[in-house]
C-alpha cells in the first residue's frame, strides 16, 4: 500500500496513519486472541496477559516468552530468547531512522520505536517521502489497540468457551507460524534451508539422549543461532535474491 504524505496538517497526517493501520489491527486481533487464550490456559490472570501485550507488542517474542514462563524457564533463558527473537527490530529501526523526518527529536523517536513491528515497519517504509511523528503515531495506534484488545478478548473468552473449542483454538498459533514461514520458504531458498536446519536440530534435541534434557528455552536459542549462522555464511547480506538463484543454479 503506497501512499503519499502530501497532507500537511498534523491531524490529517495522523488520521492517514490510522487508516493505514486498520488492516494491521484486524490481523493482530486474531493472533493476540490466541496469545490471551494461551496465557490464561497456563494459569495467568487476565490482567497480566493484557499487561504483557500492552508493554511488549511483539508476537513471536511474547509467545516464546510465555512458553518459557509456563514451563518454569529461568530469567536468563527468557532474556536471551526474547533478545535473539527480537534482534531484527534493531536492523529495522536503523533502516526506519533514515526515513524519519529530521525535525523529530529524540524523545519522539524513542516513543514511536515501541510500535516498530514487522507489519508497521513494512507499511511505513512504503510511504513516499519522509515520515513524521504524527503519521507514525496514527499508524501504530490501531495495531496497538488491536493487539491489546485481542489479548483481552482471548483471555476472557477462555473461561467462557467449552474445553473442546479451547483445545481446537490452541492449535491456532501453529497455523499462524505456518502461514508466516511457508510463503517466503517457497520463494527464497535461504528461508527454506533455515527452516529445514531448525527442524532437524529441534528433532535431534528432542530424541537424542542427554540432549533431550535441555530446556525448551535453550533449544530455541541454540537452534536459532546455528541455523541463522549457517545461512549468514552461505548467503551474505549483500547477496540479493537473483544472485542467490544464480548461485544455486550454477551449483556453487
Amino acid at each position: 500500500m503506497k501512499g503519499s504524505n502530501r497532507v500537511t496538517t498534523p491531524s490529517l497526517t495522523f488520521f492517514k496513519g490510522v487508516t493505514d493501520g486498520i488492516p494491521i489491527c484486524l490481523g493482530y486481533l486474531s493472533v493476540s486472541f490466541t496469545f490471551g487464550m494461551m496465557a490464561t490456559e497456563g494459569g495467568l490472570p487476565v490482567w497480566i496477559a493484557v499487561l504483557i501485550s500492552m508493554t511488549n507488542m511483539t508476537s513471536a517474542g511474547q509467545f516464546a516468552g510465555m512458553a518459557l514462563i509456563l514451563n518454569g524457564g529461568s530469567y536468563f533463558e527468557l532474556a536471551i530468547t526474547t533478545f535473539i527473537i527480537n534482534l531484527r527490530y534493531m536492523l529495522m529501526s536503523l533502516s526506519l531512522s533514515q526515513k524519519l523526518d529530521p525535525l523529530m527529536n529524540m524523545l519522539e523517536r524513542c516513543a514511536i520505536s515501541f510500535g516498530n513491528t514487522d507489519e508497521i515497519f513494512a507499511v511505513a517504509m512504503q510511504q513516499e517521502g519522509k515520515i513524521n511523528g504524527a503519521y507514525f503515531s496514527g499508524l501504530m495506534s490501531m495495531p496497538y489497540l488491536g493487539w491489546a484488545a485481542g489479548t483481552l478478548i482471548g483471555a476472557t473468552a477462555t473461561n467462557l468457551l467449552p474445553l473442546s473449542l479451547r483445545t481446537a483454538l490452541g492449535i491456532a498459533i501453529y497455523g499462524m507460524f505456518l502461514a508466516i514461514i511457508i510463503p517466503p520458504a517457497r520463494k527464497l531458498k535461504p528461508v527454506f534451508y533455515t527452516i529445514v536446519i531448525s527442524v532437524v536440530l529441534s528433532c535431534i534435541f528432542r530424541w537424542t539422549p542427554f540432549l533431550n534434557q535441555f530446556s525448551s528455552g535453550w533449544v530455541i536459542i541454540i537452534c536459532a543461532v546455528i541455523a541463522s549462522s549457517c545461512m549468514a555464511v552461505r548467503y551474505p547480506v549483500d547477496t540479493d535474491e537473483e544472485q542467490i538463484q544464480n548461485t544455486e543454479e550454477a551449483g556453487a
